[in-house]
């Protein structure tokens, strides 16, 4: 969840990790930090808030200048947000600076150790921790790779760790265990980041890492060895998307550009799906076709808006290959023994790859030999690399902390695979199957038309500015749209909202009905299984006892005009597939009535873009 950057080369080090950090700060913002191996002890700075201020301290206060540094910007796990307990954090005679990026668990029984041995620690942290336990291994002898081997072995957790050594300058030193940290490739410079925006404006060339790894770079060398100090080699590949895609090209926010950017991700998402006979596949397939065929359940695991997605996923698979699909928080999953065999099919969805909740989840999966099938953004992040196969959304970087482009791309890839699933198993015939693909290809235009009219959505904030309570109702896939609409108004208005299957309505939840309470409906296409004719009586009930009704609508459904207060069209589509453009004015909606409410839509309070620990 936190930033992290590293650098070594020929340039100054403080510009390369602000810039790189400035990129990550999507992925923490309680605190920033920076240090540079300078000549003499280490230089650092680090400030609570945003990275605006330690900008402003280091213009104030400037570090001498360096070509070898470390950065972060932090997500509080362990202590209060403040400056003390920012990264990073030293040793106790300041020769090691480190950042930190996950969960040290024997932290308790480690700090004793060091409190023990009359070392003073200033934070409440578990990294300071590890900085104390590597300057102690340096004392003794040996480079700070060795140091970080020595270390790595007593700590038990999830992390990254990110080193310099006030007394070598030519080397950054990180370990890697179940939380994310890549390569950046240079010419006479080389680059650490927990994503590869922290050094996109120098290099696409990458190189992932595996687990229990430790990596040392130098200007002129990267070299990875395991915990053990066992050589082993690293994975290379070339980022496909550039600089520009990391910018609002405009856009007041990150997440408003890649609302906009739908249609072009669903299009990415949909590219390269078939083979030369015509055929749907996979990303990378290592699952063959034959134990596809003797899947006998799947069961999705995912957190937050992943999770709706795959509610989504579940209704489109079960109906195209006829197999029991269950959907389940990641974090919930292996806590219940769940029964899994060789048949089972487990499908994880992450846009980083990283969400530790679901990584877990996978790996419980996977002791019970169930197959593993990742949909992910992240190209070389962990769920994939730990999964059978994998199908990649495409959906480019999302910066914003709120899914939008992520989310939409996950269903797209969700369709894919309940596709993919029906043609191996012969469950739809080759023309069902085309004509659903046809029908995808032609929703970015169908986005694009909703995104035109977005106006309308702004006018409708403005409009419940005052609102403090509002609802989401829908049924069938209306319902995760329902449940993900109201998820985007607590993640950036900050506003009570709930999302409830319409069917509920009269079970309980009809008591929060009151005069003026705003409540969008999503109203499935016409003539599936009565559905249409049971969601309008549910807006008559409610707007009868004063709710004002907010209806998401067919282009040419005109017969539910006398029970709506307001009317959002959208184009007809497949009942199945209406959620793709149901959940675009809800996403235009939230972020807009969040902008006038005076929120940073971009990096909403207490949200980190990836949660990497459990």
């Amino acid at each position: 969840m936190c930033g992290i950057v590293g650098y070594v080369g020929e340039k100054q080090a403080q510009d390369v990790v602000i810039e790189g950090l400035r990129r990550l700060e999507y992925r923490g913002y309680d605190s920033a930090g920076i240090a540079l191996v300078v000549d003499g002890p280490i230089a650092w700075a680090k400030k609570a808030g945003k990275l605006a201020n330690l900008e402003k301290e280091l213009a104030e206060s400037p570090l001498p200048g360096s070509t070898t540094g470390i950065g972060h910007t932090r997500w509080a796990t362990h202590g209060a947000p403040n400056d003390v307990n920012a990264h990073p954090h030293l040793g106790g005679h300041h020769r090691v600076a480190l950042v930190h990026n996950g969960i040290i668990e024997n932290f308790a029984e480690l700090r004793a150790e060091i409190e023990a041995a009359g070392d003073e620690l200033r934070s409440e942290t578990d990294t300071e921790i590890a900085a104390h336990l590597i300057e102690r291994a340096l004392a003794e002898g040996g480079t700070l790779t060795e140091a970080m081997q020595q270390v790595c072995a007593r700590l038990e957790g999830a992390f990254t760790l990110v080193a310099i050594d006030a007394e070598d300058p030519s080397r950054v030193v990180a370990a890697r265990r179940s939380s994310p940290l890549v390569v950046g490739l240079g010419d006479g410079e080389n680059f650490l980041g927990s994503d590869v925006a922290a050094f996109i404006q120098h290099t696409r060339e990458a190189l992932e890492l595996g687990q229990d790894q430790i990596v040392t770079i130098t200007r002129d060398d990267v070299s990875v060895t395991d915990f053990d100090g066992r050589p082993v080699e690293g994975t290379r590949y070339h980022v496909d998307w550039d600089l520009s895609a990391a910018e609002k090209d405009g856009y007041d926010w990150f997440m408003r550009k890649e609302i906009f950017e739908q249609p072009r991700a669903i299009g990415d998402a949909l590219l390269g799906r078939h083979d030369p006979a015509g055929r749907l596949q996979l990303d990378e397939g290592r699952i063959s076709d034959d134990e596809l065929r003797e899947v006998d359940k799947i069961i999705i695991v995912a957190c937050g808006t992943a999770f709706y997605a795959g509610l989504v996923a579940k209704y489109a698979i079960e109906h195209w290959t006829r197999i029991p699909c269950e959907v389940e928080l990641a974090h919930e999953f292996r806590y219940r023994d769940p029964i899994l065999t060789r048949s089972t099919l487990v499908v994880a969805i992450s846009q980083s790859g990283e969400t530790a909740d679901t990584l877990m989840a996978i790996r419980h999966a996977r002791t019970q030999r169930a197959k593993v099938l990742a949909i992910c953004n992240t190209n070389g992040s962990t769920i994939p690399r730990e999964s059978d196969a994998v199908l990649y959304t495409h959906a480019g970087p999302e910066i914003g902390v709120a899914s939008t482009k992520g989310f939409m791309t996950q269903m797209i890839a969700a369709y894919l695979l309940g596709l993919y699933l029906a043609q191996v198993r012969g469950t739809s015939y080759a023309d069902e199957i085309a004509r659903v693909v046809t029908e995808l290809g032609d929703m970015p235009g169908h986005v694009q038309r909703i995104l035109d009219g977005s106006d309308d959505l702004y006018a409708l904030a403005e409009e419940l500015q005052q609102a403090r309570v509002v609802l989401f109702l829908g049924r069938h896939v209306g319902y995760p749209i329902a449940l993900e609409g109201a998820l985007k108004l607590k993640e950036l208005a900050y506003l009570h909202a709930e999302g409830f299957a319409a069917g509920e309505l009269k079970h309980g939840p009809i008591a929060l009905i009151e005069p003026g309470l705003p409540v969008f409906c999503v109203v499935p296409p016409r003539g599936r299984d009565q559905l249409h004719e049971k969601m309008v009586s549910a807006i008559q009930e409610i707007r009868a006892r004063g709710a004002r009704t907010i209806v998401m609508v067919e282009d040419d459904d005109t017969g539910i005009e006398e029970f709506a207060d307001t009317i959002i069209r959208l184009p007809r589509v497949s009942t199945l597939l209406q959620p793709v453009l149901a959940v675009v004015p809800l996403q235009l909606f939230a972020c807009e009535l969040a902008t006038r409410l005076g929120h940073d839509v971009d990096q909403p309070r207490n949200l980190a873009k990836s949660v990497t620990v459990e």
